[in-house]
This record gives C-alpha cells, structure tokens and sequence, in this order.
C-alpha cells in the first residue's frame, strides 16, 4: 500500500481547539531545531491547530524556514531519531516534509520544510495570520471542516 492510500484511509477526525497544542509546539520546536542545526531560520506553528477556537484534525503542523533545503537531506538521521519519518518533497518541489505517529500509530505532527523566501512561507502565513485576525471566517471554516469531516469520514483529500 502506498502512502498515500494510507492516509487517503485514516479516519478524518476534527476536534475543538486544544490551547495545550501551543505548548506542544513550543517543546516539539526545541526538539527540532536541536536535530536541525544551524541552518534553521526559524519554526512556525501553521495548520488549524495554530487558530484559536476553531475544530482541526489533531495534528500539529510546524513550518520550518531554512537556509539551504538540501541540508535537510544531511539531517535524515537526527529527525528520525525524534521519531519523524522522512517524506522528501512529497509532492511540492523545494520542500522537505516529515511526519511523525504517537506510539498508537495515529498522526500528530507534520513538518513542512522549506528555503527561507519560499513562496510557499508566505502563503502558509497568511492564511493562518487571516483566519487569526478574523475570527468570523475562522469560525467558517472551522464549520466547513467539521461538516466535511462528517460526511466524509473515510476520504483525507
């Protein structure tokens, strides 16, 4: 089975705002810069779990800035050392993704990796800087994911 057909399988979960996902970030950032080195620019927590107040899937989305990408690829080892399974680009040119499973084997932290001055930064950016600033469509969204999630329990895309 390939990965895809994995996830494409999970159950599609969404759950209410958990502010103890913030801490979470913090402690796992440290982690990853430590494993990451110097070429780290900075982490950013991204994704539904960064918006307060509104349903996500349980998974803490961290974005990674960079200096040079392909010194990700010389750090493979260190990141599964803190449990992260190497992805590469997975389907975005210039990205390094990870991801990681609790003991259970359930999902709970995707790393997005990417070059400082990525277009793909700002994008991530601003749609978590909107949805924070305007809580009214925050809250929309958070509806879309939870109805979504309902009628497609068994189809992630």
């Amino acid at each position: 089975m390939s990965l895809n057909q994995s996830q494409d399988s999970r159950k599609v979960e969404v759950v209410a705002h958990a502010p103890a996902g913030r801490f979470t970030f913090l402690e796992e950032s440290k982690q990853i810069a430590l494993a990451m080195g110097e070429n780290v620019v900075t982490i950013h927590h991204i994704g539904s779990t960064a918006i307060p107040n509104i349903y996500a899937k349980p998974i803490i989305d961290f974005l990674i800035e960079v200096k040079d990408i392909t010194k990700v690829d010389d750090r493979h080892a260190a990141m599964a050392a803190l449990g992260y399974e190497v992805m590469g680009e997975f389907g975005l040119p210039g990205r390094r993704f990870f991801l990681k499973n609790s003991a259970a084997g359930k999902r709970t932290h995707h790393l997005h990796t990417f070059e400082a001055k990525s277009p793909e930064i700002k994008r991530h950016l601003a749609f978590r800087d909107y949805t924070i600033a305007h809580p009214e469509e925050a809250q929309k969204y958070s509806e879309l994911k939870r109805e979504l999630a309902k009628t497609y329990p068994e189809d992630i895309q």
